[in-house]
């Protein structure tokens, strides 16, 4: 009997012990790698977003989330050795913004989940199968909205009731562009406005294409994403303040450093909406079959000063639809 009750005692202390021991290993905290081509401060504003979308969701940075940021400062020769970095730490899921740092991404793991926070055109660029599966280790949020384009030459024309020629400028390497150049000739032909077509594949060809819009007597410029175009927008305010051409961008960072105007869809809204992909990954979704989103929010921003200077009156029927006017 001794025997029996000594053998349960030590079982019981046994089982115990691996209860106490078990209780006592401290929890996987999830790490995030966080890749982005520009710095930390160019984009804060999706940054903030991104954290806001993890807040809403129950993660608190530092505490029962870990991020990773690797800020390649606009020297995008940099990406392949940050995208690497983060592999070796074996992060739980990378997420990305922009075509190029997608690509990277892709080229640097087939095992980790990325999650891209906005690409031009997923399947076009070949991140995806298709929006609603995409097959592989990579999805999120697509920028994909070619009627933009037609909007935003409306917007011109209502800013300058004059206009009648227009230079389209863009690189016809990237995929979704030739969509939403379809789209901006559609609306070019309703308005009766003429477009010049100004290919820019390497920003040696920036101020060539300027002066080339100048020489075509552009009224105005449209000016359509790529790589080179985000990694120059001060170029691009200087030299259309300089032709006092009257121009409308992509994203608001255009118009944050100087730029005239831009309607486009919400980045910081895709930043925020990439932290649902990343808690449902980590709460063990595969990438492979959660369907890459549309957007859903756009911004009219205009910048006064701008303007201003360029000797544009804007109207108040377009003023009374920007989401943000900086005086």
């Amino acid at each position: 009997m001794k025997t029996k009750i000594l053998l349960f005692a030590v079982a019981t202390f046994i089982l115990v012990s691996f209860h106490l021991a078990d209780a006592q290993q401290p929890t996987k905290i999830p790490r995030i790698g966080f890749l982005s081509s520009l710095s930390a401060a160019a984009v804060s504003d999706r940054v903030d977003a991104f954290r806001q979308g993890l807040r809403e969701l129950g993660y608190v940075e530092g505490k029962n989330i870990v991020i990773e940021y690797r800020w390649a400062e606009g020297k995008t020769e940099r990406l392949p050795d940050l995208a690497a970095e983060l592999v070796r730490l074996k992060v739980d899921v990378i997420v990305t913004g922009g075509p190029a740092v997608n690509r990277l991404a892709k080229e640097a793991t087939v095992t980790i989940p990325v999650v891209m926070s906005f690409d031009n055109d997923p399947v076009g660029n070949g991140f995806a199968a298709s929006l609603a599966r995409p097959g592989g280790n990579i999805t999120g949020l697509s920028t994909h909205y070619p009627e933009i384009s037609g909007k935003q030459l409306e917007l011109l024309k209502e800013i300058v009731p004059r206009l009648s020629r227009v230079a389209v400028l863009g690189n016809s390497t990237v995929p979704g562009n030739a969509q939403a150049l379809r789209e901006t000739e559609l609306a070019a032909g309703a308005f009766g406005v003429k477009l010049q077509y100004l290919d820019i594949q390497n920003p040696k060809e920036i101020e060539t294409a300027f002066r080339a819009a100048s020489k075509g007597r552009a009224d105005a410029v449209l000016v359509l994403g790529s790589q080179v175009v985000t990694s120059h927008p001060k170029q691009f305010v200087e030299l259309a303040a300089k032709s006092q051409l009257p121009a409308i961008y992509w994203s608001p960072e255009f118009v944050e450093a100087g730029g005239l105007m831009t309607y486009s869809v919400s980045i910081t809204d895709l930043f925020r909406r990439a932290a649902v992909y990343v808690d449902k990954i980590l709460k063990g979704a595969k990438p492979a079959d959660l369907p890459v989103e549309q957007p859903t929010k756009f911004e009219l921003v205009i910048n006064l000063k701008t303007a201003k200077q360029i000797g544009l009156t804007i109207p108040q029927s377009v003023l009374y639809q920007a989401d943000k006017v900086i005086k």
